[in-house]
Formats: structure tokens, sequence, C-alpha cells
């Protein structure tokens, strides 16, 4: 009988968990919006903040500072492409139409992007302070080439 009941129990309670689940899957397409542009608006914080006006000489190199903005960025560099969704597209933002239409090329340019972080936080394990601001100029490079084809000008 105890084994009825744990296996009862255990069923509804995974069920019970498995519930709000579905409602995750349907969030509002503005919600969606708004949570890709907050990622993308911190990878600004410390990517534009930080990182590139030390590879330009803007402001001191800080071998600290700097491993910890690639860490944050590595992170955030994952994360606002699942809000990228068909249901947004009419959302009001400043992501172009050719996001949902030229699919490809913009997951080519994502995948670039996570490629050249990647290759940073490689780097910057290294300390090599020099080979740390080349990759930094590379990832400068992929967020450029996106923001060229995807993003309206601003």
């Amino acid at each position: 009988m105890n084994r009825k009941i744990v296996c009862s129990v255990t069923l509804i309670a995974a069920l019970g968990a498995a519930y709000p689940l579905t409602g995750f899957s349907q969030v509002k397409p503005e919600t969606q919006v708004k949570w890709r542009q907050s990622a993308m608006a911190l990878q600004g914080k410390y990517f534009y903040g930080t990182l590139r006006p030390m590879a330009q000489g803007k402001i001191p190199y800080d071998a600290n500072a700097a491993a910890r903005a690639v860490g944050y960025l590595d992170a955030l560099s994952k994360m606002p492409w699942d809000g990228f969704t068909p249901n947004t597209k009419d959302v009001k933002s400043a992501a172009l139409p050719a996001i949902y239409t030229e699919t490809a090329k913009y997951k080519e340019a994502e995948d670039r992007l996570q490629s050249e972080v990647g290759k940073l936080v490689a780097v910057t394990k290294s300390g090599d302070e020099a080979a740390i601001k080349n990759q930094i100029t590379a990832v400068d490079k992929a967020c450029g080439n996106c923001h060229e084809n995807f993003r309206e000008k601003q």
C-alpha cells in the first residue's frame, strides 16, 4: 500500500512540476523582446563600457576587470537569441525584418559572435594583453556585422 501511495504522490508531483512549463513556453512576444533587449544591453555594458575602451587604449588595461567583463560577456552572448522568434517580428524594436527572412545569415552572425567571444574567453586565460586586445577587436567586428545587417541604424 505504501508503494502505491509513494508512486501516486511522485506522479502527481511530477505532473504538477511540469504544468508551469507550458506557461513559460507561451511567453508574450513583448516579454521576449524585453528579455532579449536586456541581455543585449548588458552585453553592451561589459563590452562597450569596459573591453572595447581597454582595447582602444581609452582606459588603462586591467587584467582583472577584463577577465570579469569577459566572463559576463561569455554568459550574456548566449542569452538573447531565443528571443528572436517569429511571433516577435511585429513587436516594435530595433530588429530588422531580415532577422526573420534571412534566418541562415542571422544564425551565422549569432554563431560568429559566440565563437569570437569563446576565443576571447580562451585568450583571456593566457594573460597575453596584446592577444586579448586583438580578440576584443574581433568580437567588436562580429557585433558590428550583426548590427549592420540586422539592426536599425541609430
